[in-house]
């Protein structure tokens, strides 16, 4: 098993790596909308969280060799369920056919003040 980090995604707020290789498959902690330069949270609405926390996951996955093409199951928690078809709106903007396995929960907070956190599963290229 291999810990996987990269300057190019924020970092880690506790005691766990940004993603772990484990053979084939690479498992990505929950990532949320911070900018990975400045630490600060990304504002504005859950559509432009949704997009930064995107985007830090694609970089964690490039990090780890793998890519969301890649991706096998995702966990979308979000704040507030209303906020669920605007999520779902960038999401499919950055996942292809056939989709990966997913769960969506409605949390009643996360560990810093966000609308959304997702964490993924992803296979890793040879």
């Amino acid at each position: 098993m291999d810990g996987i980090e990269t300057e190019g995604a924020p970092t880690s707020i506790g005691p766990f790596s940004q993603a772990v290789r484990d053979g084939d498959r690479l498992y990505v902690s929950g990532q949320g909308p911070v900018d990975p330069e400045s630490g600060e949270i990304v504002g504005g609405d859950i559509s432009a969280q949704t997009r930064a926390t995107m985007e830090n996951i694609e970089t964690v996955l490039e990090a780890g060799n793998s890519s969301l093409e890649n991706v096998v199951k995702t966990t979308v928690f979000v704040t507030d369920m209303d906020d669920y078809e605007d999520v779902n709106a960038v999401y499919e903007r950055y996942v292809t056919e056939p989709y990966p396995a997913r769960s969506a929960v409605e949390v009643s907070r996360l560990p810093i003040d966000i609308g959304v956190e997702i964490d993924v599963i992803a296979r890793v290229d040879p």
